[in-house]
């Protein structure tokens, strides 16, 4: 370390990329005081499995347990303060403001991840939820294991996973989209239009180019309204209709915020506070954009970065980052690294089949990668993306995958 170090450190938002931080920290050798304070009644825990193995049939997994988390307060000597919600930030006084009490902090790193979006008029229906935190996961579960019919409101891949698991049981599974191609700002409208293709064979029910007008029932839900007037039938609804970052408290803190907390390269939000994960909107150098991800990948990276960087101002280098993300429905593996920009191009297989691998291209740098069930290529693609490749050596590699481990035809 450069210079000395704070002697309070406060982290803001206990989930993955809260609990990565404060790991990094004694990782690092920090002996000083950390606070980590968190929304949510539970330890830190792992998001992906609750839309994947936790609404598996058969016994409950555990796959969301984080195995630090239950280790905070003993070994790693946190002060964890779980059920405690920030509500504002005196950045000139350091003090953290919570809905009971005040924190005196030396840095801190905000880590408050997103919040679903709901829909308006549907709080006093039961059956009807959004899919973000472990209660939600839970109750999600719990309709499926009544043998829910159940429909997606948005055919993100969160609604998609959903989907997958009512599927899976053999319930009925309708998914509502009101763009005319799922996942079109996450992989574009020609690869969600493929990988649309997956519902259709395992036997949900996917409609593009609808709204939803109407939740249906008095106590609980038991239909969905469209626009043009059609009702499905429905005793659980699971809204997927995306985020916003929680940064609400944050109004009047006087911090950067548009779409996020707004980063420098560094991660650094001014003020002696540091941000990371969902919530975060930083310069990416390596794609010479501001972004903010929410991906699992990034957020315990760039909290583990963020730490890094708190603990020594004076060292503290640029975030450049790779976008990673997987999604599992009906046993498929999909993955995409990198940007979704411009056509993409298959290299691999083909759209219509059980595997492919499609590229994406701006100029003449490889941009973006996705895969259907190629497991073995897309880290090889992402590693390409790190280093700025060009499409001519993305190619290579296609030729080089196609000869090791060709898809059948």
């Amino acid at each position: 370390m450069s210079g000395p170090l704070p002697g309070h450190v406060v982290v803001v938002g206990a989930s993955l990329a809260g609990l990565r931080a404060v790991t990094t920290a004694r990782e690092n050798g920090y002996t000083g005081h950390i606070t980590l304070v968190g929304e949510e009644s539970h330890l830190p825990y792992d998001r992906p499995p609750l839309s994947k193995e936790y609404l598996a049939d058969g016994p409950l997994t555990t796959a969301h347990h984080l195995p630090d988390a239950d280790t905070l307060a003993d070994d790693l000597d946190v002060d964890v303060r779980t059920g405690t919600r920030a509500t504002g930030i005196a950045l000139d006084e350091h003090v953290l403001t919570l809905l009971e009490g005040e924190i005196q902090y030396d840095a801190a790193l905000i880590a408050t991840g997103v919040r679903a979006r709901t829909l308006p008029g549907s709080d006093h229906l039961e059956g009807v939820h959004t899919l973000r935190s472990l209660d939600d996961a839970a109750s999600v579960r719990a309709g499926l294991d009544a043998g829910a019919r159940t429909v997606v409101i948005g055919a993100g891949f969160i609604g998609a996973e959903v989907a997958s698991a009512a599927r899976r049981r053999g319930l009925p599974a309708t998914i509502l989209e009101m763009q005319n191609a799922p996942l079109v700002r996450a992989v574009g409208s020609t690869a969600g239009t493929a990988l649309a293709a997956l519902h259709s064979r395992n036997g949900a029910d996917l409609r593009c180019g609808v709204t939803v007008e109407a939740l249906l029932g008095d106590r609980r839900v038991e239909a969905v309204r469209l626009g043009d007037g059609t009702e499905i039938a429905a005793d659980l609804v699971v809204v997927g209709i995306g985020a916003d970052p929680a940064t609400e408290w944050l109004t009047s803190s006087g911090l950067g915020l548009d779409n996020g907390v707004v980063c420098d390269s560094t991660l650094h939000a001014g003020h002696d506070v540091w941000a990371a994960g969902d919530v975060a909107q930083w310069t990416n150098r390596l794609f010479d954009r501001r972004m903010r991800l929410e991906h699992w990948t990034n957020a315990g990276e760039q909290a583990a970065h963020a730490m890094v960087n708190l603990l020594d101002p004076p060292r503290a280098t640029e975030y450049h980052h790779v976008p990673y993300f997987w999604s599992d429905w009906y046993g498929q593996r999909i993955q995409f690294a990198g940007l979704p920009i411009g056509e993409p191009v298959v290299v691999s297989g083909h759209w219509g089949g059980d595997a492919f691998v499609a590229l994406y291209r701006e100029c003449d740098r490889l941009i973006g990668a996705l895969a259907l069930n190629r497991r073995g290529d897309i880290m090889k693609y992402r590693a390409l993306l790190a280093r700025g490749a060009d499409w001519n050596a993305a190619l290579d590699l296609a030729s080089r995958r196609n000869a090791s481990a060709p898809i059948p035809a």
